[in-house]
């Protein structure tokens, strides 16, 4: 019972670096093999070395998919660079439906440009310190700054666009050009829990 448990982790770990990977490179080949060489058996005597590995691992994941899109990443960064950050015609009382999937997540990350996509998924879902993310996506903090407003603006418009999306007025007293962009982490880890459920 033990050993099915512990095989379920590392099935459901495996997939988790898969999709990191997959979301970052829109690559399936590329991505399982990212996924393979990345996942490995976590020590469960010690938490916090199992914590540290998974962490490791996810930056390794990063790393490595960064690694595997090089050009077309800086293809699409120059194409940021020029893009305008204009807001988008995003209804302001839109919110994520409780019906949203991970499914529909994906295709709405996929829909976005490579590093605004990238840039989204380091800073808002992964947590990486913008110094950091500089660092991985050779870019200046000016310029990921855009690609995130970027990549929050799109992903927004295409969940939006999705079947499973609703409006909702929004709360008395709160002005609706404020709602989007009032609480950004609060969305985006509600959207991370809906597609870790699903």
């Amino acid at each position: 019972m033990q050993s099915q448990i512990k095989t379920e982790d590392i099935e459901r770990a495996a997939a988790d670096l898969y999709w990191l990977a997959f979301l970052l490179t829109g690559r399936r080949d590329v991505s399982i093999d990212i996924a393979a060489d990345a996942a490995t058996s976590e020590d469960d005597a010690n938490p916090f070395f199992a914590d540290w590995m998974r962490r490791w691992q996810r930056r390794l994941v990063i790393g490595k998919a960064l690694s595997a899109i090089h050009d077309e990443l800086a293809d699409s960064a120059r194409r940021t660079e020029n893009a305008n950050a204009s807001s988008s015609g995003v209804p302001s009382n839109w919110s994520l439906s409780p019906d949203t999937t991970k499914a529909d997540l994906e295709r709405a990350l996929l829909a976005i440009d490579l590093f605004p996509r990238a840039t989204l998924l380091l800073l808002t879902f992964e947590g990486v310190r913008i110094a950091d993310a500089a660092t991985l996506l050779d870019a200046k903090p000016e310029v990921l700054k855009k690609a995130q407003a970027i990549g929050l603006r799109e992903l927004t418009a295409n969940l939006a666009a999705t079947k499973g999306s609703a409006a909702s007025p929004a709360p008395e007293g709160q002005s609706e050009a404020r709602r989007p962009a009032e609480t950004p982490r609060k969305f985006f880890n509600s959207m991370r829990t809906v597609a870790v459920c699903r």
